[in-house]
């Protein structure tokens, strides 16, 4: 038998193996009634076999009759005999559906099967028509609930969740609501909010770093609100041509980005010797500013107004302190800001609902689940995190928070002792080497 059909013959077994098994995979997930249909995507990974499909979600997990809504997941099958970990990502998905290359920390570092679920009412999980009543934190865990109920049957290994950001937190809730779904947690820089206007975020921003970098943002937003009569016509020229509409006036939006600075630069880490020097021309402190701060954050109609909605009713944000800039803005215009700025109308009275924030609070002060939480020192997310759980003489629970770390806080970017400790325990907990 010479090489060559020996090759041809290898190769044939290998590609009829590979079919068989997609075949197999796929005859799956016909099998599970909720998957209303199934598209074969392609990815760089070719360790894993990817499938974008539709799950049908009821509105209201306790009422049938409120009517149903598809929910898009994307499966990476890895193995049934590996473990998988569910990414409760906290807003829409179409970064991970459509990139070939897209991967996720924690299932590239358990080489698990991954379960990447959108959150509903965002880009291809938005329910039609839009009745706002029912996104809440509470039918929104049901919802992974439900998924991880359909495909645990086949995947017999550890379930870990995760996300990042909204994610995290939404990985966060998701254990307290469901705890005996998962083996393992670990939620990156996810905050835990107890109000529209929390209140941590702005004592956090005036301790944080060192105080030459706090000056450093101070002085410039000084700058910007100095500059504001000869900035705000390139600002004016700048909402037009990108076909920005807002609920306010632009004069109140450059406002708000002035405040909204602070925050977006500790929040992603940009260091200060990134700012113009305050002496530079109008066009180079209007164009590092937009650059910084874009004023589509503000817009209507934005793509993430879900996320809006829903830190309204249950989800909590932050607020500014304008006790430095009291000569420059209206307090008026800016309080109260999610609910004018951020939302229509007919959110005006909607009043924000506390029960998520105490429920999830009682349950971590009351348990101990395996968990892994990733902070960066400098987010200031990480203000309104449950960092407070490290004093608690918790077994299983643990806060990782990144030194000098900001929102993009991970497990291999940690420094070196943090992040081979983290490993270990995940390999403890996970069983996948």
């Amino acid at each position: 038998m010479n090489k060559r059909f020996l090759f041809l013959l290898s190769f044939l077994c290998v590609a009829l193996f590979a079919s068989a098994q997609e075949v197999d995979v796929k005859k799956m997930l016909e099998g599970i009634e909720s998957v209303t249909s199934i598209e074969k995507i392609e990815k760089a990974d070719t360790t894993r076999q990817y499938f974008l499909m539709k799950f049908t979600q009821q509105l209201d997990p306790k009422d049938a009759s409120a009517g149903t809504f598809e929910q898009r997941i994307m499966l990476g099958h890895r193995g049934y005999d590996r473990p998988v970990v569910l990414v409760t990502e906290g807003y829409g998905a179409d970064y991970a559906f459509n990139s070939p290359k897209y991967m996720e920390e924690l299932t590239y570092i358990l080489d698990a099967n991954i379960i990447f679920v959108e959150y509903r009412y965002f880009s291809g999980s938005m329910p039609n028509p839009c009745n706002w009543d029912y996104l809440t934190v509470e039918n929104s865990m049901t919802d992974y609930h439900k998924i991880i109920t359909a495909f645990k049957p086949f995947y017999k290994g550890k379930w870990a969740s995760t996300g990042i950001s909204k994610g995290g937190s939404t990985s966060i809730f998701f254990r307290a609501y469901f705890p005996d779904d998962l083996d393992v947690s670990v939620p990156y820089v996810g905050p835990l909010s107890g109000a529209v206007e929390d209140g941590r975020h702005e004592s956090f921003l005036e301790r944080v770093g060192t105080k030459a970098e706090r000056d450093a943002i101070r002085n410039f937003q000084f700058e910007l609100f100095e500059r504001k009569e000869r900035l705000m016509p390139m600002f004016d020229a700048y909402c037009l041509e990108k076909n920005m509409v807002f609920r306010v006036p632009t004069s109140t939006v450059y406002d708000l980005l002035v405040l909204e600075y602070q925050f977006s630069m500790w929040q992603w880490g940009t260091p200060v010797n990134t700012i113009p020097a305050l002496d530079s021309d109008d066009k180079v402190i209007f164009d590092y500013f937009v650059k910084m701060c874009g004023p589509d954050y503000f817009a209507a109609g934005s793509d993430i107004e879900s996320f809006f909605v829903q830190a309204l009713k249950d989800f909590g944000y932050y607020g500014y302190n304008i006790e430095p800039f009291r000569k420059y803005v209206n307090e008026n215009e800016i309080e109260g800001y999610l609910r004018r700025v951020l939302l229509p109308e007919q959110f005006a009275d909607v009043e924000f609902d506390d029960s998520n924030y105490r429920f999830v609070t009682d349950y971590y002060t009351e348990n101990d689940p395996k968990m892994i939480l990733i902070y960066g020192e400098v987010d200031p997310w990480t203000a309104s995190g449950i960092t407070w759980l490290r004093d608690r003489n918790k077994q299983n629970v643990k806060v990782y928070i990144q030194p000098g770390g900001s929102h993009r806080a991970r497990i291999l970017n940690m420094p070196e002792k943090m992040r081979d400790e983290i490993l270990e325990q995940l390999n403890e907990w996970m069983q996948y080497k």
